[in-house]
């Protein structure tokens, strides 16, 4: 009876051993899947950043005088370059601080990109219209791998949550991670006027 007994307990013991390890490696799998959506987002955005100096640069040639752009710019490049957030540390605020260095950005580039309709030659300017296209697309692929990096996020967070998976995330400190956001104001329709 009691070899019986042990023979029981040494079965239920290596069911939860044997869960324990798959749910914790499934955890971490999920965690590195995160990681590196997150590089990939970086790495879209530093794209973004490479273009930004010759796309400055190509303005300047015909636009001089929108020396206050330029600066803007330069500035909120270098404020978006400088913003880095450690991937085992996804939280949502540190993303959201992320977000808002870029949209700064985003919004000097925007500035920038403007400053073209005052000027016929820098639109004609072949130079000009292939960064302006490079851009462009480097914005799609923003867009697609912050939705990649979301859904990533999404996954490893089910993991986390989700019972009894959540007991081993408790124990081993896996903690969920942040989601990109929509910009504030994001929702508002923009007004046109005729």
């Amino acid at each position: 009876m009691k070899k019986g007994l042990l023979a029981l307990l040494l079965a239920i013991a290596a069911v939860i051993v044997a869960w324990g390890t798959k749910t914790y490696n499934g955890l971490v799998k999920e965690e590195e899947n995160v990681a590196t959506a997150w590089a990939q987002v970086e790495n879209v955005y530093q794209r973004r950043a490479d273009l930004i100096p010759n796309l400055v640069a190509t303005v300047k040639g015909y636009a001089e005088h929108e020396s206050g752009t330029f600066e803007s710019v330069t500035e909120a490049r270098a404020k978006a370059t400088s913003v880095t957030v450690d991937p085992s540390l996804l939280t949502p605020e540190s993303i959201a601080e992320f977000q808002k260095a870029q949209g700064e950005l985003s919004t000097a580039l925007g500035r920038l990109m403007a400053i073209q309709e005052n000027y016929p030659d820098l639109k004609a300017s072949e130079n000009f219209r292939e960064l302006q296209a490079q851009l462009e697309g480097t914005e799609n692929r923003i867009s697609t791998e912050r939705m990649k990096f979301n859904e990533a996020s999404k996954a490893y967070n089910v993991k986390v949550r989700r019972f009894p998976g959540n007991i081993i995330a408790g124990i081993f400190n896996f903690s969920t991670k942040g989601y990109f956001q929509a910009a504030e104001g994001a929702s508002a329709a923009p007004k046109v006027e005729f």
